[in-house]
């Protein structure tokens, strides 16, 4: 994101993490429009054994002979801020939406499904639930809170072979319960309402006939009390957008990210011993070796411990072996020597 571009990014004008103090460009106050969550809780669990019946099922078509032509368009729904867009390749994995596209563009005859069935996957389709058979009732001992029950059903697709090993895509629903205690406002013009945010993904599955499938899943529900509001906010302003940086090979970056002097600061360099005008270090064998060190307190451009180092043919930066072909500061050719 350009907000967060090495090249672009004003951290005092960016989102992110505040240095410093707090207030600091506070300058307004703001009314903006929100949905405000009251509360919100989380529950995950694992359902073994849950029959799940497919509908609407669609073949997942390979090859290129089958997908549909470039001049073939993008359905797309949308709703408020969100839309919802059914194409020919818009991720991985495919989804049913998409699978619905390519076979309504292809221009092959479309199989039909063939002998046995082989469970492969499932997954939730959206991370919006929806909620049915919801009943609030209060708690007289504790105010603001309520006992809330629902049902909450969970849209997946289910991926399946046939006989003839042809993908298939279904959709089907898992069906979770809940009764929670949450905070609940009191009554208002603005009436509060209640949502859910729901995540599947199944561990393992077997056909059993039917259209029906028996699978273990694991399924992730929140449940949220919110209301659409106007609250006032401080603000630091309006966020100055900067420019995009585009994508290139911009191969001189790394050369002038380097420093502009030679700097002495490899790993495994050792200094001298004070008073000591050459500095030694031991080999594997239990020998010593003279780093070359003119006098006391500087860097010696030796391998400890008989490591293997490489000196750069250009620079004669020294570093230990493995570190890369390339010097790091000048990027010219390492040379091995011990």
């Amino acid at each position: 994101m350009s907000f967060y571009s090495y090249k672009n990014a004003n951290s005092d004008a960016c989102p992110g993490e505040i240095c410093g103090n707090v207030l600091k460009g506070l300058n307004k106050r703001v009314c903006i429009q929100v949905k405000n969550v009251y509360d919100s809780c989380l529950s995950q669990q694992q359902l073994d054994d849950e029959r799940v019946v497919i509908e609407n099922i669609v073949p997942v078509l390979s090859g290129s002979s089958c997908k549909p032509t470039s001049s073939a368009g993008c359905r797309c729904s949308c709703m408020d801020n969100k839309c919802t867009c059914a194409c020919s390749s818009c991720s991985t994995p495919i989804s049913h939406a998409e699978a619905v596209e390519n076979a309504e563009n292809s221009a092959c005859p479309l199989p039909q499904p063939c002998g046995a069935w082989t469970f492969e996957s499932c997954r939730s389709s959206t991370t919006a639930g929806t909620i049915s058979n919801l009943s609030i009732e209060r708690m007289c001992d504790r105010p603001q809170y309520a006992r809330v029950k629902c049902s909450v059903d969970v849209p997946v697709d289910v991926l399946f072979v046939d006989q003839r090993c042809q993908e298939w895509m279904g959709q089907a629903h898992v069906c979770i319960d809940k009764d929670v205690l949450l905070c609940v406002p009191e009554d208002s013009v603005i009436p509060f309402t209640l949502e859910s945010l729901v995540s599947a993904i199944c561990v393992s599955g077997t056909y059993i006939g039917n259209c029906t499938f028996e699978i273990t899943i694991c399924v992730t529900v929140v449940l949220k009390v919110l209301a659409e509001v106007d609250i006032l906010v401080p603000t630091y302003g309006f966020c100055e957008a900067p420019p995009c940086e585009e994508f290139a090979e911009n191969v001189c970056d790394e050369f002038f990210s380097l420093p502009l002097f030679p700097q002495s600061s490899c790993a495994f360099e050792q200094l001298c011993e004070e008073g000591n005008g050459n500095c030694t270090t031991t080999t594997a064998s239990g020998g010593t070796v003279a780093c070359g060190c003119a006098s006391p307190g500087r860097t010696c451009g030796c391998a400890a411990n008989g490591a293997t180092a490489s000196t750069c043919s250009n620079c004669g930066t020294t570093c230990l072996s493995g570190t890369g072909a390339l010097c790091p500061r000048c990027g010219c050719t390492m040379t091995g020597v011990s």
